[in-house]
């Protein structure tokens, strides 16, 4: 059960949000929980569609990005992002198991991937307080200043919907997977 309203349909969801939820559906076709549940407040589901949005044309490829976002909410312990991230992982990404399971685990079995996952793991461990050999590891790895920035950015992305989820007891809406890791 959800600490707050999740609206059933996006014509129950505010009148600022519905235009954001359509949009949603026609890209997703279906809204997912997150986006039903961020609604309550379209200024912050509209913050997070921009953002959101705004990384898919960065430079991280979409592998990477799910891979960050798997060991982000393994971290953070977030069972919503860890299915919905799963899903998409092996789905969309079109990530293995194996790497899937590594990625949870807080590495990757591709070489440049761990030097960003690892990166990734260490951002939220440390909130933020990284040293000059964490950077200098991900330049070693062949990142750009623009991907280390965007490494930065989808960590906090997805600290944001893992902190939504976990606080306001999202429902999970992907197949649920287990908290453990392999």
């Amino acid at each position: 059960m959800t600490r707050i309203a999740l609206p059933s349909s996006i014509e129950s969801s505010p009148t600022a949000a519905q235009p954001l939820l359509e949009a949603v559906k026609k890209m997703l076709g279906s809204v997912p929980n997150l986006f039903r549940i961020t609604a309550n407040s379209p200024a912050a589901l509209e913050g997070y569609l921009g953002l959101n949005g705004a990384l898919a044309k960065g430079s991280l490829d979409a592998p990477t990005r799910e891979r960050i976002a798997l060991a982000v909410a393994q971290i953070n312990g977030c069972q919503y992002c860890l299915a919905a991230h799963t899903y998409l992982g092996s789905n969309v990404a079109k990530l293995g198991d194996a790497e899937i399971a590594a990625n949870r685990a807080g590495k990757s079995n591709d070489a440049r991937a761990d030097a960003a996952v690892r990166f990734a793991v260490k951002l939220v461990s440390e909130r933020g307080h990284v040293g000059d050999a964490d950077i200098a590891a991900l330049r070693s790895a062949g990142y750009s200043e623009a991907e280390i920035v965007e490494i930065v950015s989808h960590v906090a992305l997805n600290t944001l919907t893992n902190y939504i989820n976990s606080a306001l007891d999202t429902p999970i809406d992907f197949p649920v997977v287990s908290a453990r890791v392999a």
